[in-house]
C-alpha cells in the first residue's frame, strides 16, 4: 500500500509518502513540505498548494492519501487556513478518484507514539525510528504528514473489515416494512 500523507496548512503543507503493510517495515519514498507566501492573495496560495499536491500525486502515485482532519483550534484564522488546505488536498484526491482517509491529529500521535497527546518531538522521533530514518524529518510538518501515512498504513485493514461486516450486515437484515400514512400502526 503507498499513501500520500497530508499535513494541510497555508504557509507548510507537509506531504509524504509511505509504502508498507501493516505488521511489515514500512518505507519512506518521499518527505517535503509545499510552502506559500504568507503575504500572498488567499487565491493564489491556495493553486500554490494545489500545485504542489499534483506534483506530489503526479511523481508518487500514491493509491490512497490521508488528511490530517482539521479540529476546532482558538485562532480561527489558522483553522481557516488548515481548513482551506484541507479540502484542496481531499479535491486533487478526489479528482483521481483516490480513496481520502481524514485522521485526527490525536488518532495519528496514538498510532504512532502510542499516546493520543504525544508533542511534535515525540511523533517526530518515531517517525524516524519507523522509518529508519537518520534524522527526524524538518520541520515538523513534514513528521506529521509521514505520520498520517504510517498511521493510514496501520489502521486501514482494520477500518476495511469494519466497512465489509457493516456493508454485509445491511444486507442482511431485512427492510422495516413501512406503515401506510393514515392508518395507525
Amino acid at each position: 500500500m503507498r499513501v500520500l500523507g497530508v499535513d494541510p496548512g497555508l504557509t507548510r503543507c507537509g506531504v509524504g509518502v509511505v509504502e508498507g503493510v501493516a505488521g511489515r517495515p514500512l518505507t519512506m519514498l518521499g518527505v517535503g513540505v509545499v510552502r506559500t507566501p504568507a503575504d500572498a492573495d488567499l487565491g493564489r496560495r491556495l493553486v500554490a498548494v494545489e500545485e504542489g499536491i499534483e506534483r506530489w500525486l503526479d511523481e508518487h502515485r500514491p493509491e490512497y492519501v490521508a488528511v490530517e482532519r482539521v479540529f476546532s483550534q482558538h485562532n480561527v484564522r489558522t483553522v481557516m487556513g488548515t481548513a482551506q488546505a484541507s479540502a484542496v488536498a481531499i479535491l486533487c484526491a478526489s479528482r483521481r478518484g483516490l480513496p481520502v482517509a481524514l485522521h485526527t491529529p490525536s488518532e495519528v500521535k496514538a498510532a504512532v507514539t502510542g499516546s493520543g497527546r504525544a508533542d511534535k518531538a515525540q511523533v517526530g522521533a518515531m517517525v524516524t525510528r519507523l522509518l529508519r530514518l537518520a534524522a527526524p524529518p524538518k520541520p515538523a510538518d513534514a513528521a506529521d504528514a509521514l505520520a498520517l501515512a504510517i498511521c493510514h498504513i496501520w489502521r486501514a485493514p482494520a477500518q476495511n473489515r469494519l466497512q465489509q461486516a457493516a456493508a454485509l450486515h445491511a444486507r442482511s437484515v431485512p427492510p422495516v416494512p413501512e406503515v401506510p400514512k393514515g392508518r395507525p400502526a
